[in-house]
């Protein structure tokens, strides 16, 4: 039986030329989660969707189908595309490509639809580092691999400021013996930088880079240490 979803809201995660006109597409919405689409004749000189179908740009999108490839059959502009240039621009393809990799298609997520779309509007006038860092937060929370950083793992003994802790993405945060650091620290994070991470105060630098160090520590394991080919170009 083919199904048809009708006028859903939807950001296009990324794209991809068919054939001699058309486009493959992987969407991103709060009921349907990512969702694999073909756009006939999108790349033709006259196509209903010209302009359309990029990513950053709010849409209603309309599609039918009975297999994991459904055909869109409507694409309407929801607002303006979102400003995103240069550095802004490399970060949305970061999130783009982390939601790529780490959603499946049909899983839907609709609090994270909303936390995508407000990651993208903060992106334009906010401290990027903080943005994504929020974001990668919440991603981690929404997949079921939510961070617990104001206790130690397994007990109920609350983070000290003054004490080193070692993170383990498997199982969480625990003290250093003696408060020592190991010869090789990089999984290791001051008590007072896993507490401003868990309140989400990453106002000093200190704190905003071990931030960004543990969580990329937590999704390299989800992503099984593979390269994200989006931070290359920031490089």
């Amino acid at each position: 039986m083919t199904h048809a979803t009708l006028l859903q809201p939807a950001f296009v995660l990324h794209t991809r030329p068919y054939r001699d006109t058309s486009l493959l597409l992987e969407i991103f919405t709060p009921d349907y989660g990512r969702v694999s689409t073909l756009a006939r004749g999108a790349r033709g000189l006259r196509s209903r969707f010209k302009g359309l179908l990029q990513p950053f740009v709010p849409l209603l999108l309309s599609w039918y189908g009975k297999t994991e490839l459904m055909t869109l059959s409507a694409a309407e502009s929801q607002g303006k595309v979102l400003d995103l240039t240069g550095e802004k621009l490399l970060c949305g393809l970061y999130l783009n490509e982390l939601l790529m990799r780490l959603l499946h298609r049909y899983d839907a997520h609709p609090q994270l639809y909303i936390v995508y779309q407000e990651t993208l509007y903060a992106l334009q006038d906010q401290p990027l580092q903080q943005v994504l860092r929020r974001f990668e937060k919440s991603l981690l929370l929404e997949l079921g691999y939510a961070l617990q950083l104001n206790r130690e793992a397994g007990t109920d003994t609350l983070i000290a400021p003054e004490q080193f802790y070692y993170f383990d993405p498997s199982r969480g945060v625990s003290a250093c013996l003696n408060n020592e650091l190991p010869a090789t620290a990089r999984n290791v994070f001051s008590g007072q930088s896993l507490l401003a991470l868990h309140a989400d105060e990453l106002n000093e630098e200190n704190s905003l880079r071990d931030a960004k160090r543990l969580l990329r520590i937590a999704l390299g394991k989800l992503l099984e240490e593979k390269p994200i080919k989006s931070r290359e170009l920031f490089i």
